[in-house]
């Protein structure tokens, strides 16, 4: 039973290109959806980006590997005394630390969940810009970990926990992948709270001068923005006066209209009639 569910996970694993390629179509299709509901987007990519992606291929290497030999091996030992310890065999239909193991329906909702998020952090990870490191990195771990127990959850029905680690009022049996989640979103956290530009708590001079740098360009674009609008309107306001100097502009045979053409008329008139007298 064991070594056929090995070669039903290899396979799915490393040679069941349709799901790969239907996982790559869906990622496609995401990009494009969120591009085309929030307008321009820029897509950032670079060396950093390179350096997670390979994050996050040996981050999700190590825990199917880890998996895989826990399994083989049958591993039983202790890491701390009373605190992290090994023990293979247990399986976890749940979410991280059996959350959600013992719901009928929590199988088919932390797969569908899985999907989400992995795709949802795939596609914030490629909005993100460059600079913000900490970002990229946790946000290569969280999808690492998420892909990792999906894996499990699709192949084999059921996550392969085997670290258990006390948490002082109950004790826990996790793998790896559920590391990589929750190490991710702590980075994560403190990235935002602490150490990016846009942090609410900077606290490193790094942090501090990037915001500064940034209010002072996004005081600059505004300044622009006002200097261009006022010419706009200045120029605006210019046109009209010219208009108006040219609306009132009199020449010889549109000084008076109508009235000027009648008493040219009685003029003749009159001369011709004081010609006749004489």
């Amino acid at each position: 039973m064991k070594g056929e569910r090995r070669r039903h996970f290899l396979r799915f694993c490393f040679f069941d290109r349709q799901t790969l390629s239907n996982c790559l179509h869906l990622c496609y299709n995401s990009v494009m959806a969120t591009k085309k509901l929030f307008g321009k987007v820029t897509i950032h990519y670079g060396k950093v980006s390179l350096i997670m992606l390979v994050v996050f291929a040996v981050l999700l290497a190590a825990d199917l590997l880890l998996k895989h030999f826990e399994e083989a091996y049958e591993w039983q030992f202790t890491v701390i005394r009373g605190f992290i310890w090994v023990e293979s065999g247990f399986r976890n239909s749940g979410a991280a630390f059996s959350f959600l193991s013992d719901e009928e329906w929590g199988r088919i909702f932390l797969v569908v969940f899985s999907f989400i998020m992995f795709f949802a952090v795939a596609i914030i990870f490629m909005f993100v810009p460059e600079k913000m490191k900490a970002a990229k990195l946790a946000l290569a771990m969280i999808a690492a970990g998420a892909l990792g127990n999906l894996v499990d959850r699709i192949a084999l029905g059921e996550v392969r926990d085997f670290v258990w680690v006390n948490m002082l009022f109950s004790t826990a049996c996790c793998n790896f992948a559920d590391f990589w989640i929750v190490f991710g979103v702590i980075i994560l956290i403190a990235d935002m709270l602490f150490f990016n530009e846009y942090s609410v708590l900077p606290l490193t001079r790094s942090a501090r001068e990037a915001q500064r740098a940034r209010a002072e360009s996004e005081a600059e674009d505004a300044a622009r923005d006002d200097g261009a609008q006022a010419g706009k309107t200045g120029s605006s306001a210019a046109d009209g006066a010219q208009e108006d100097r040219d609306s009132r502009e009199i020449t010889p045979g549109q000084s008076c209209g109508g009235d000027c053409e009648k008493d040219a008329q009685q003029g003749k008139t009159e001369q011709d009639g004081g010609t006749e007298e004489k």
